[in-house]
């Protein structure tokens, strides 16, 4: 019995023994520090897939620009989406017949020329500009030509991209100073002591529309798109007159027509005229070193000095508003517009896309080319013809500067010349 006690005794400490000896620690799996890193951090979002296309000019430095432009877009944006953006080739002349055969069916993004505005809104095709205050700053204002352009109903469809169909100053730095070419006043005072002539052609709509627009008087298309509605009878109307008839008394100012206006400047009696891009060559090649433009003139308006506007030609980029991917499209349109951009486009199609961005206008690239930089400097006080004038518009105006230009011979009233011209200008087309 005691034997048997003893070994019981002995299994209950062997057990006891067992039971509080530490038990060893199993062995655990090992991560790599990156591995570790994955782990903790959760899986990130799946990024949505994009496709947009875009319509640009079909000329091939303008296709490479964009191809570039809409890579950088990419690239902007390739934390968030995954956006593939492709090209289509289309005039922007013709952007408008093309869209609206099915617009459902057209790009997402589209540049057009100012003309087709209207016509796009009418038939819904625009998705209205949200970043309107930005947009409208950056081109000039609410008054500036490309904004109006891109402007139906007060509302904002399209973004500004290019200006350049207008026309500005050009002097011989030989006899006009830089100073003297900012007014009328001092190209007249130039002309005396140069014993020479300044001129513009006033016997014409397109040019004479720019000393009213610049006293704030306006011209509009009617609601049926071919009539004008013009308020130059308006009070105040007769100062605007008066104020060229004084430019138009003066021996230094003659009236001259485009072909005219190249004539005087080869045999040296024209030191500085209102004129467009389309005689570039010929007078610098005749001035020389001496060749400048600059914007239009200031003119005396009351005693006061008044900036000249002008018409103007824009092209623009809209967001089709049947486009699947909206947003996006808009951040598309807005990036191609930008300053950067513009300047950029400028820069790779050889000019002959100047900016409507204001700061972009005056850049250095853009400074560089004399024309080009008069035209954007003119631009933020420009209309768009387009969307200013109907049919009826063109052979009053012509009439008035004709009377003008000769001093108004017959001594008729001032209030009755503006009271004829506008029951002219307002008559319904056909």
């Amino acid at each position: 019995m005691k034997k048997l006690t003893a070994i019981l005794m002995a299994l209950l400490l062997a057990l006891s023994f067992v039971a509080c000896t530490p038990k060893a620690a199993e062995p655990v799996a090992t991560q790599a520090p990156a591995e570790a890193a994955a782990a903790a951090t959760e899986a990130p979002a799946v990024k949505e897939d994009i496709t947009l296309t875009l319509w640009g000019s079909e000329l091939p430095e303008f296709q490479a620009a964009l191809r570039v432009m809409a890579d950088n877009f990419i690239k902007e944006y390739a934390d968030e989406v995954n956006i593939t953006i492709n090209l289509g080739a289309q005039s922007e002349s013709t952007a408008k017949d093309t869209i609206l055969l099915d617009i459902s069916a057209a790009a997402d993004v589209f540049y057009y020329a100012d003309d087709q505005t209207g016509e796009l809104v009418n038939a819904g095709a625009l998705q209205p500009v949200e970043s309107v205050d930005a947009v409208t700053a950056a081109n000039g204002g609410a008054t500036a030509g490309a904004v109006q352009a891109a402007t139906v109903g007060g509302k904002l469809y399209a973004y500004p991209a290019m200006g350049g169909n207008g026309y500005f100053l050009y002097y011989d730095k030989q006899y006009v100073t830089a100073e003297q070419a900012g007014s009328w006043a001092g190209l007249l005072a130039a002309a005396k002591a140069a014993g020479k002539q300044v001129t513009m052609q006033l016997n014409s709509g397109w040019y004479l529309y720019g000393f009213f627009k610049g006293a704030g008087f306006t011209c509009s298309l009617g609601e049926d798109k071919t009539s004008t509605v013009c308020d130059w009878a308006g009070a105040g109307g007769t100062d605007v007159l008066q104020a060229i008839l004084n430019i138009t008394a003066d021996k230094g100012f003659i009236n001259l027509d485009d072909a005219a206006f190249v004539t005087g400047v080869q045999e040296g009696t024209i030191i500085a005229g209102v004129n467009g891009s389309w005689n570039a060559g010929t007078v610098q090649t005749t001035w020389g070193d001496n060749y400048a433009t600059a914007k239009l003139p200031t003119f005396t308006l009351n005693g006061a000095e008044v900036q000249m506007g002008s018409f103007d030609g824009y092209k623009l980029v809209g967001v089709n508003a049947y486009s699947a991917n909206v947003g996006w499209a808009m951040r598309l349109a807005e990036w191609l517009t930008n300053e950067q951009n513009q300047i950029y486009l400028y820069e790779a199609t050889n000019g002959s896309a100047v900016p409507s961005n204001v700061n972009a206008a005056s850049s250095e690239s853009v400074q560089a080319n004399p024309v080009v930089a008069a035209l954007a400097a003119q631009s933020q006080f420009a209309s768009a013809q387009s969307l200013s004038v109907g049919g009826n518009y063109w052979t009053p105006t012509e009439t008035l500067g004709n009377i003008l230009a000769n001093g108004n011979p017959d001594g008729t009233a001032l209030q009755q010349l503006l009271d004829e011209t506008v029951a002219g200008i307002t008559a319904p087309v056909g």
